[in-house]
């Protein structure tokens, strides 16, 4: 077996380092090719591009670059199949996976799609380009199923891998103890995104509201988790700028930063499904580029943008979007968290059901999801669902 991959930011090397395994387990003289990070690699992957090369946000972003990027998937499209593929895995990044998966598709390549597009939320017409570009869609999101079992689509729901690799009771106290924290300490964590443009946008205003957190409570701790060394770097600029006392600027360490805090604030992502599974109370914020944001009004067909929300199907957690987004109304919607333990506690009761919900072996589901396709003597994109 060739499997080619294909992942385009930090959460998808994760789930590709996850997968991989799972599918060694079925295919033991498997081989991998692609494009992903230092996890994905860590696992046997031959990766053709650093990670972050796809790692572009925003209808307007994206279009500066635009000739990089197809070039790279041109690249990508003549190595599969010079390489001899005998699968295409997308792993999200769906504006440039769904194309590459498409045309390998119409080469004779088995393609799998791992982490839907918001099909459901926003431009819902893509559903046809999705049924012509891959032959299994994988969700980590019940409702994200459903949408495909109604459009006849081939689709399995194989849950978070998240959501099993975190325990469904976080220990906070072990996570204060870690970061040299005590039990008494009041915590707040802070991520404001994995990449570059999202730091660029929302790191400043993170700062800005830690420092008005801190003149009403000057005990504050604060933990600001930096996704990579790049990220790392960009938010110790930042911070020379905005200077905020009592705050650790960590490598990485999310998981221990969520699970170690009373309260957080986060940029909209996949970073909310794991506040979600620390239990960790938040507030989400986002920002993109003007006429992003502008044409995104027309688009959007869902009343929230963050996942727990969209999973709770009701607002569960507070959003602040755009201009919405000023470190005055963020830090008044953190405070409410912290001095009202109830509201707090209301967030924590519902991301256990939610937690429960997504704790479905993902990898393995996935992995046994893909290898029942590859058994398949006629798969088709437009059969019914499995």
């Amino acid at each position: 077996m060739k499997i080619y991959l294909v992942a385009g930011e930090l959460s998808g090397d994760l789930l590709g380092a996850a997968l991989i395994p799972a599918l060694r387990e079925r295919y033991p003289d498997a081989e991998f090719r692609g494009l992903g990070g230092e996890k994905m690699q860590a696992e046997g992957l031959t990766s053709l591009y650093p990670l972050e090369t796809l790692s572009v946000m925003g209808l307007v972003e994206v279009l500066k670059h635009l000739p990089k990027l197809l070039k790279v998937r041109k690249h990508l499209y003549q190595d599969a199949l010079a390489w001899g593929a005998d699968l295409m895995l997308g792993i999200d990044a769906p504006d440039f996976n769904l194309g590459l998966e498409k045309k390998l598709r119409q080469q004779g390549v088995k393609t799998v799609h791992y982490v839907s597009p918001s099909v459901w939320a926003w431009r819902q017409g893509r559903i046809k380009g999705i049924k012509q570009s891959c032959d299994l869609m994988l969700t980590l999101l019940p409702f994200e199923a459903d949408f495909y079992h109604q459009h006849q689509m081939h689709v399995a729901f194989v849950g978070h891998p998240t959501a099993d690799r975190l325990p469904m009771q976080p220990d906070k106290t072990a996570a204060r103890q870690a970061l040299g924290l005590s039990e008494q300490d009041r915590v707040v964590s802070l991520l404001p995104g994995s990449r570059g443009g999202e730091v660029s946008r929302l790191g400043s205003g993170f700062l800005k509201t830690a420092q008005l957190l801190q003149k009403q409570n000057p005990d504050l701790h604060f933990l600001l988790p930096a996704a990579t060394p790049a990220r790392h770097q960009q938010l110790q600029e930042l911070l020379s700028l905005h200077p905020v006392n009592n705050l650790t600027l960590l490598n990485g360490q999310a998981d221990l930063a969520l699970q170690a805090a009373d309260a957080s604030l986060l940029a909209s992502g996949t970073v909310t499904l794991e506040a979600l599974f620390c239990k960790c109370p938040m507030v989400v914020s986002y920002q993109v580029a003007p006429l992003t944001w502008w044409l995104g009004q027309f688009l959007l067909k869902t009343p929230w943008v963050s996942l727990p929300n969209l999973l709770a199907r009701k607002e569960l957690v507070t959003e602040r979007l755009q201009e919405a987004a000023t470190p005055e109304q963020l830090a008044k919607d953190v405070q409410v968290l912290l001095n009202q333990p109830e509201v707090a506690e209301q967030q924590r009761q519902a991301f256990y059901q939610l937690h429960q919900q997504l704790q479905q072996n993902a990898s393995q589901t996935a992995a046994a999801a893909i290898q029942e396709l590859m058994q398949a003597e006629k798969p088709d994109g437009q059969n019914s669902p499995s």
